[in-house]
């Protein structure tokens, strides 16, 4: 956890009237004390989860024994995807140009803060180059993998779908067999914690740092709900 905070080049108590010192900057200590911590330490959790959660299709004969080895693939194929290592590579190479393009273009830094000055988007102090460079990519990259791995559990799910189940219609989970497919959602908790931490202290520094009201950031925090029902 070291790595992803900025070494003490600059103070941070900073002396300057009107810029952001690094201890007042919430949205910073959102992102590197709560969510990334979380997004890390839910590695072991949410994965333990999920194991016992797929075995459940067979220890429920929802899937047949003569699918078993089509379902066993499908298991095979998740797991070596999600240990991919040119997956993830390709992760780290998307976070150091993409993101860092995508950082350069769009956002401006309009006030002096503890890690970058006005006047440019690389006028950056020395703890900010380690902010930009290894910090903000460390996050980045590690939420990026649990996008990922969302994308690989609903491709699990859309391969198991596509094989004869043994549902009941009549079971009383009233789900067909399938109820135990909502436990996810609490095992996802983690990672939905780690990004509405970083969205509040998004909207924290917003309101507290530039003076907007918590209203003008809606759309974000709306888009941000819509995309976990």
């Amino acid at each position: 956890m070291a790595a992803a905070l900025p070494p003490g080049h600059c103070s941070p108590f900073a002396g300057t009237a009107g810029r952001l010192s690094f201890l007042r900057d919430i949205e910073v200590h959102a992102r590197f004390l709560v969510a990334l911590p979380t997004l890390i330490a839910a590695e072991l959790i949410v994965h333990s989860h999920m194991l016992l959660v797929v075995r459940r299709f067979v220890e429920r004969r929802i899937i047949s024994r003569e699918h078993l080895p089509r379902f066993y693939r499908a298991m095979e194929s998740a797991f070596n995807l999600r240990n991919s290592i040119p997956l993830e590579i390709g992760l780290f190479a998307a976070v150091y140009t993409v993101a860092l393009w995508l950082w350069r273009s769009r956002f401006g830094i309009a006030a002096a803060t503890w890690y970058a000055m006005p006047g440019g988007r690389w006028h950056l102090t020395p703890g900010g180059f380690w902010y930009v460079f290894v910090s903000i990519p460390i996050l980045q990259f590690t939420l990026l993998r649990w996008y990922v791995r969302r994308f690989i559990w609903y491709r699990f799910l859309w391969q198991v779908s596509r094989m004869p189940l043994g549902l009941i219609p009549t079971h009383p989970d009233r789900a067909g067999g399938l109820g135990f497919l909502r436990a996810i959602a609490y095992t996802l908790g983690p990672i939905l914690f780690a990004q509405g931490a970083m969205l509040a202290g998004l909207i924290a520094s917003r309101v507290l740092d530039h003076g907007e009201k918590v209203l003008s950031s809606k759309l974000e925090a709306a888009l941000w709900r819509s995309s976990f029902p």
